[in-house]
């Protein structure tokens, strides 16, 4: 926790996948003089692009944008690590004189990020016997056997995640607490303001079954072709990330590829609503619409907001 000067200034652009973030994040840093800083978990690998919606090089429209591209898809990602060199991004930015966005969805690593966070240590014994029941019993038991122990935390965590299961029993073994109390209230690092983009759901659902559609026809599935001969399939974490799961199940010969697309939706539209349960949990943050009608507003009232921030 620094508490020296009052702490500066950083802002976050969240909420559900699909929302409208990236394209809100370019506008923020634009007018600021700002960096985007990604908090997308699943931007952090190199090759994934089109499964992660990842904007293009045109699209960021000349602004720099940090902490993409920066694992292969083999290296198992870690909160602990992704916390250690966003601050260090950020600390850059700051003496630079410039303004840190971080943008994403990923709710464990904006926190992480912005908030005193201290993450359990790990036993490798604890995590190999987790990790060998994982593997004999399945996700679901384990899952099952986590809303027992802590249920918020199985809420949050999706019952086919088994790294992320395993990690958060470990926590629990290790501490002899939920996973959940191990996690920090509202005590910030940084003086952050937290921007949420929000949309209804039957328009958010329009809009991810849209983008899972022009995924398909961008060449996803020949996207994790390659990725797979880079060894996609073996790495714990980019092997579960959304559509690149469902299409190595495919290309595994587990179901058909109109199988694999219509679960890749289903599931996003899962994952969204658990983002926006996430989100909605941080008092701190400013919610403002993304619907389609108000998207052409959208930058003018954020920048509003980061004006009200500055003077109050």
């Amino acid at each position: 926790m620094r508490n020296a000067a009052p702490a500066p200034r950083v802002i976050a652009v969240v909420g559900a996948t699909a929302a409208g973030k990236s394209d809100l994040g370019v506008a923020l840093a634009r007018h600021l003089g700002g960096d985007v800083i990604n908090a997308d978990s699943m931007q952090l690998y190199r090759g994934m692009d089109i499964g992660t919606a990842k904007l293009t090089a045109a699209e960021r429209q000349g602004v720099p944008h940090h902490l993409l591209d920066i694992w292969d898809v083999t290296v198992t990602a870690s909160v602990a690590e992704y916390q250690r060199l966003a601050r260090a991004e950020i600390d850059r930015l700051l003496e630079r004189g410039r303004v840190p966005i971080l943008v994403g969805g990923s709710g464990l690593y904006i926190k992480g990020t912005i908030d005193a966070m201290d993450f359990p240590g790990t036993d490798p014994a604890v995590r190999a016997r987790l990790e060998a029941e994982l593997e004999e019993q399945g996700p679901g038991a384990l899952h099952a056997r986590l809303a027992a122990a802590d249920p918020a935390a199985a809420h949050a965590i999706l019952p086919g995640n088994g790294r992320r299961i395993v990690r958060a029993l470990e926590v629990i073994e290790l501490t002899g607490r939920p996973f959940t109390a191990n996690l920090p209230g509202e005590e910030p690092v940084y003086d952050t303001l937290q921007i949420g983009v929000d949309v209804e759901r039957p328009e958010l659902d329009e809009r991810i079954t849209t983008r899972v559609d022009r995924m398909w026809e961008a060449g996803l599935v020949d996207e994790v072709r390659a990725l797979e001969r880079e060894g996609l399939r073996e790495g714990r974490t980019a092997s579960r990330a959304l559509g690149y799961q469902q299409v190595l199940s495919f290309l595994a010969g587990e179901c058909s590829e109109d199988e694999a697309r219509a679960e890749t939706v289903r599931a996003t539209k899962r994952f969204a609503r658990r983002q926006d349960s996430w989100f909605r949990r941080d008092s701190r943050v400013h919610w403002l619409s993304g619907a389609a009608a108000d998207r052409a507003e959208l930058p003018g009232r954020a920048l509003a907001l980061v004006e009200r921030a500055v003077t109050a």
